[in-house]
């Protein structure tokens, strides 16, 4: 399938495992080491530091581990207690004896807290997945002679979706594809995009022509605004390209509602395809007209298409200044789809100053040959 995302996490996800496995042996070096110290320079009271290892081990082990260190600091320092100082029947021993079992019992505390917010992370994340597969869904490699390939990061660490979507299917008229991007974020943006998404999948293969097609999706978010109404209704739009590849045709048929303009991938140069006149964002018709504009330009076979949202050209650096997209991308124009993404998304990375606040979504339409009359 394209979206090879999920397997690239799995693979991340453990290669991050193998550090943490080897910090589990922190607490247990801590009381081996403490111990040891405190051995040689008895003078220095270095067993005081065993409530470190109980402490630390709050931090990756559940409470029955928790406890079984803080029961080996204990027990290391009565040995040291014993054999060192030949004598335990001090108060500042017995003082050393129950401060680690004090800070060992809040530390049991501490790992169930922490055991109980990472149920409850797990079970969001596999809310999430589940979410997506419905959502945005795997799309196939290839729809006829279009080869396809797509990148999608929520700017959330643990959210696997957001307000950026997209879509391509194969339909009497070719293959047409969507990406978009709903304003705002969080769970309305999510909502939106899936009126959107849905009304799409439903419409697509029925719609005669594109402008037929925006305006259906336009009727679907206007009836969801009109059964869930909320303060912010007017200012929730989306903006969106749609893209209509015939099969048998040696072009490519746009219409843009107030998304960035894709990319044109042709011959090494690249070029950003903007359109001949505006177009409403979807659910800002009524404000601003329903004429949705077709753009056809030419897309013949070796061509390919990039569509990405503003979480891609909004991307900033350091200094403030917008990732330059356009510039970046010459240099892989003719790398194939997949691996202009991977290239895309390392240099966003490289880019980018801090964490990203924004979603990012990109896809490539590579058209692979044309239809036989073409």
């Amino acid at each position: 399938m394209a979206v090879t995302a999920p397997k690239r996490l799995s693979q991340r996800m453990r290669d991050q495992g193998r550090p943490f496995e080897t910090a589990l042996l922190t607490p247990l070096l801590v009381v081996v080491v403490v111990s040891v110290a405190a051995a040689l320079t008895p003078h220095l009271q270095f067993n005081r530091l065993l409530g470190v290892a109980p402490a630390l081990a709050a931090a990756m082990f559940p409470v029955a581990g928790t406890l079984g260190v803080g029961v080996l600091a204990l027990t290391a320092d009565t040995a040291l207690g014993l054999v060192v100082e030949h004598d335990l029947n001090r108060t500042p021993g017995y003082f050393t004896l129950l401060a680690i079992a004090t800070i060992t019992l809040a530390a049991a505390y501490a790992s169930r807290v922490r055991q109980n917010r990472e149920r409850t992370l797990a079970q969001v994340c596999a809310v999430a997945e589940t979410a997506q597969r419905v959502l945005l869904r795997p799309l196939p490699n290839h729809l006829g002679q279009v080869d396809i390939e797509v990148l999608y990061r929520a700017a959330a660490a643990h959210a696997r979706i957001g307000g950026d979507f997209y879509e391509a299917l194969q339909t009497p008229y070719g293959v047409r594809l969507i990406i978009g991007d709903v304003r705002g974020k969080g769970l309305p943006a999510v909502e939106a995009a899936s009126v959107v998404l849905s009304s799409f999948r439903v419409f697509v293969k029925d719609s005669p022509d594109l402008p037929s097609l925006a305006g259906r999706l336009e009727s679907g978010i206007n009836g969801y605004c009109e059964v869930v109404p909320s303060e912010d209704v007017l200012e929730r739009f989306v903006t969106i390209v749609l893209v209509e590849i015939p099969t048998d045709e040696p072009v490519a048929r746009l219409v843009n509602c107030g998304h960035p303009p894709p990319l044109l991938l042709h011959d090494g140069d690249v070029r950003e395809v903007e359109p001949s006149a505006p177009s409403a964002p979807i659910n800002m018709a009524a404000l601003l007209g329903d004429h949705y504009r077709v753009d056809t330009i030419p897309f013949a076979a070796g061509d390919s298409l990039l569509l990405y949202t503003d979480g891609v050209s909004e991307t900033r650096d350091h200094a403030g200044t917008f990732y330059p997209l356009a510039q970046r991308v010459r240099p892989w124009a003719f790398a194939a789809p997949r691996q202009f993404l991977d290239l895309l998304e390392q240099d966003i990375l490289t880019y980018v100053s801090g964490t990203r606040d924004d979603d990012l979504a990109a896809l490539v339409a590579h058209r692979a040959a044309l239809g036989p009359t073409g």
